[in-house]
Formats: C-alpha cells, structure tokens, sequence
C-alpha cells in the first residue's frame, strides 16, 4: 500500500513540474519528510537522484529545440559543482545522520523553500508583464551577447550558493535557479533561461545525488518507486499546461512552500 502511495506522491509532483515549472525538489523533499516520516539526510538524497533523471528528459526536448545555453550552463557549473564537492566532503566528515547535519538540514531546507515560496509567488503576480516588457526593451536598446553576464563573477558565485544548497536541502536549482538567472542574464530570452535552469540542474543533482549515494543517503526502492509515478506525471503535466490556471497553481503552492519552510524552521 505504502508503494502505491510513493508511486501516486512523484505522479502528482512530476504533474506539477509539468504544469508550472516549479523545481520538484522544493516540492517532493518536504513531502517525504512530513507525509512518510523519511529522516531529511534520506529524503534529500533520495530526491537529488530523483531530479537528475527527470531532469534528464527535459534537457534532451530542450537541447533537440536548441533551447539551451551551453555557455550559461557552463558558467553556472564552474561555480555549482565545486561548492557541491566541498559540501559533500562537509556531509562526510560531520555524518550524514548526526545531529548537527540533520539541524543544518532542515534549518536550510526551511529557508529554501521560503526563498522558492517568494520566487514562485513573484513569477505568478508580477513575472509575465515585466518580463515581455523587459525583453521587448533588450531586443530595441542591446545587439551583444545575450549569454554574457553582468558579470563575469556573478554567474560562479550564485552558481556556488545555489550547489551549497542543493547539496544539503535539493532545493534551489528550481524557481531559485531561474530567478538567479534572470537577474545575472537580463537579455536572454526566457525560454532559453528555462533552457539552462533545466540543462544545468542535471550535472548538479547528479554530482550531489551520487555524492550522496556514496555516503548511503540514497533509498534506491523508494527512487525507483518514485520515478515510475513522476515520468508519466511530467508527460501529462506538459500537454495540459496551455488548459490550467498556472497563476493560481502557481500562487497556492507559494502558500504551501511558505508554510513547509516555517514548519521546517520551527522544528
């Protein structure tokens, strides 16, 4: 019975994802802890794997669409997969299971998903409007390179903060991810930011979701269990996307998001 749940928890978050974009690890982690009772280590483990290959099949629709930024990807990994190495070598030495870590933990996992809470909710009511306005002023007052960023630095080091916290939380390279890249990259269009949000979380949860296999905070069972749910679940996300309200999608799961990192703060 407990199978069917996990298989129905990662259809509904791959049917979200579909329908809204927003990253499944700030949707899919709380949910393990507080609907399974799965200790965060495992939970944050687990889900990094997860991301990685759902990820994976968007990339390859992008890529094939020419959609996605290899320059911005690779910018963004310079800072995102050394920060995630030098957090794994952190897991190891203090213990995955200790005290300390599962405090850092879920401390960290509470303001993420604050932060992705007031991402999601910005790009519900305010996003559309002064994005086309935006763009429709870059395409008018700028001929350069639209991979280059405001800054050659800015690119490595939210990349480092976004790899710091997807290591100990796989929340960030969602709505976070996006929002980091819409500031640092004001002329990109945004399906190519979409484009390198999805194309550059891949390496990262992999380098962190292995990382984590390593030190045993992986539950393969529940991954695959998990996975037979969010791959038809993203599949019928993205055909039913132009049907539903993603605004108001949008707005609840900003108010659920912001009562999971409170409840996770709290703790």
């Amino acid at each position: 019975m407990q199978e069917m749940a996990f298989v129905f928890a990662g259809f509904a978050v791959g049917l979200i994802v579909g329908l809204t974009g927003v990253g499944g690890g700030s949707l899919m982690t709380p949910i393990l802890i507080f609907f399974f009772g799965i200790k965060p280590h495992m939970a944050v483990g687990t889900d990094l794997l997860f991301a990685a290959f759902t990820k994976m099949g968007g990339t390859v629709s992008m890529a094939r669409q020419r959609l996605v930024p290899w320059k911005v990807v690779g910018q963004l990994c310079a800072g995102s997969i050394p920060a995630a190495l030098l957090s794994l070598w952190a897991l190891h030495v203090l213990g995955p299971a200790s005290g300390i870590v599962h405090s850092i933990m879920t401390t960290t996992l509470g303001f993420a998903l604050l932060l992705t809470s007031a991402a999601t909710l910005y790009k519900a009511i305010v996003f559309s409007a002064q994005r086309q306005a935006a763009e429709a002023n870059a395409r008018k007052n700028h001929t350069g390179d639209p991979t280059r960023p405001r800054h050659w630095s800015l690119p490595i080091l939210l990349g480092a903060v976004i790899g710091t916290l997807v290591t100990f939380t796989s929340v960030g390279a969602g709505a976070i991810g996006v929002t980091v890249l819409l500031l640092v990259y004001p002329m990109l269009p945004l399906p190519r930011i979409i484009g390198a949000d999805i194309a550059y979380a891949v390496p990262l949860t992999l380098v962190a979701g292995l990382g984590h296999a390593s030190l045993g905070t992986v539950d393969w069972p529940l991954l695959a269990q998990l996975l037979a749910g969010s791959l038809p679940g993203i599949w019928l996300g993205s055909r039913l996307v132009s049907r539903t309200p993603e605004r108001f999608i949008r707005s609840v799961l900003s108010l659920l998001l912001a009562w999971a990192g409170f409840k996770l703060i709290l703790i």
